[in-house]
């Protein structure tokens, strides 16, 4: 019998091409997951019951998150058009480049970045342009600057860089908007910007970037320091006119009531939540300190993860990991980032990753 293929919908060459986005791997009852930068503690007692006061789910939530718009709006001294929010601050990035750029159009990225910026100008119908990071895998801006032509539309600034970890400094970004011509779009993702302790480090909302420069937006997001990320809910900062473009790109009614009330509900508690980030940053420092004892050349870490270079030995490096019931996030030939999880994950790192650096060849990574 002759199994004849149906005839599919015909679909974009260059969506075809595209790799979905992959997920951080599941963990077992047994390991612990630090593939996906989550926040390790448990949601706040005031966050459950605050999902528990929902709108009723047979009833569509505020398509604008008015409540939430006007809390942040009032927290950075803004008006609450000028907020923006979203289903986590990726669906705001994929909303910009959908508003600005188009075939023909260029967007500039750092790589490697976040592993969704690829797929956001080629569903655009746009072209990427990737720019490699310096040897202490920081954004070489100089050159992202030096990339920009006349068919540049938006520019992705991550920081912390995701997944290595160094930050942008004020000096250095207020230096790079100079040289970028205004008409072009500048977006500051600063998912992890809670867990930054250097001192120089950019703050787009404290510096109030976006007033100064109406083409620059900055993005937040309650799903790693606030411990959200299952109800996925970000937001944006910016000029109000270049929020309604992304406004007018987003699906409707994307954000869940259940969301913005956990949302408006952890701000209630962000001295509380905040504590938590301040162990997660201890536990961080000690992972550092270890790696770095071992012989481990890990990056300047202000996020709530680390990044060991494991270049050509990445794959075998993962297993070891995951043979020890430590889910980590490899990047086949380049390296390997592991969130900042439970404290009894640490030890556990550091033991494995003390296996590793004995037999991994000089050659296959960046070793210190």
């Amino acid at each position: 019998m002759t199994v004849t293929e149906p005839i599919l919908p015909r679909i974009r060459p260059a969506i075809a091409a595209l790799a979905p986005y992959r997920q951080g791997k599941q963990a077992g009852p047994d390991a612990f997951k630090l593939s996906s930068n989550e926040n390790p503690f448990d949601p706040l007692p005031s966050v459950i019951a605050a999902l528990q006061h929902t709108t009723p789910i047979n009833r569509y939530p505020d398509a604008t998150a008015t409540r939430l718009r006007e809390r942040l709006g009032a927290r950075h001294g803004v008006e609450p058009d000028q907020v923006h929010v979203a289903a986590g601050s990726v669906s705001i990035l994929h909303q910009l480049i959908l508003a600005t750029a188009s075939v023909g159009d260029e967007v500039i990225y750092a790589w490697r970045s976040f592993e969704a910026y690829p797929s956001l100008p080629l569903v655009a119908g746009a072209t990427g342009v990737q720019v490699p990071l310096t040897a202490e895998s920081r954004h070489d801006l100089d050159a992202m600057a030096d990339a920009v032509t006349d068919r540049t539309r938006a520019i992705i600034l991550c920081t912390p860089n995701n997944p290595t970890g160094p930050i942008i400094t004020s000096a250095e970004f207020a230096a790079f908007v100079a040289r970028v011509p205004s008409d072009i779009l500048i977006i500051l993702d600063e998912a992890y910007a809670e867990f930054v302790t250097a001192t120089d480090a950019v703050d787009g909302l404290a510096e109030r970037v976006f007033e100064a420069h109406p083409n620059v937006v900055v993005l937040r997001t309650f799903s790693k320091a606030y411990g959200l990320a299952g109800l996925r809910i970000g937001y944006a900062i910016g000029n109000e006119k270049v929020l309604d473009a992304a406004r007018t790109t987003g699906i409707p009614l994307s954000v869940t009531s259940a969301a913005e009330n956990a949302a408006i509900a952890s701000l209630d508690a962000e001295a509380e939540l905040l504590e938590r980030v301040a162990v997660i940053v201890e536990r961080r420092t000690l992972l550092v300190d270890g790696l770095r004892a071992q012989g481990w050349d890990v990056p300047d870490a202000q996020a709530n993860f680390v990044w060991l270079p494991t270049g050509d030995g990445t794959d075998d490096a993962a297993a070891a990991f995951v043979a020890a019931d430590l889910i980590v996030r490899p990047f086949s030939g380049d390296g390997i980032r592991i969130s900042v999880g439970e404290h009894e994950s640490v030890e556990k790192v550091l033991q494995v990753s003390a296996s590793i650096v004995r037999t991994l060849q000089p050659e296959d990574s960046n070793l210190g």
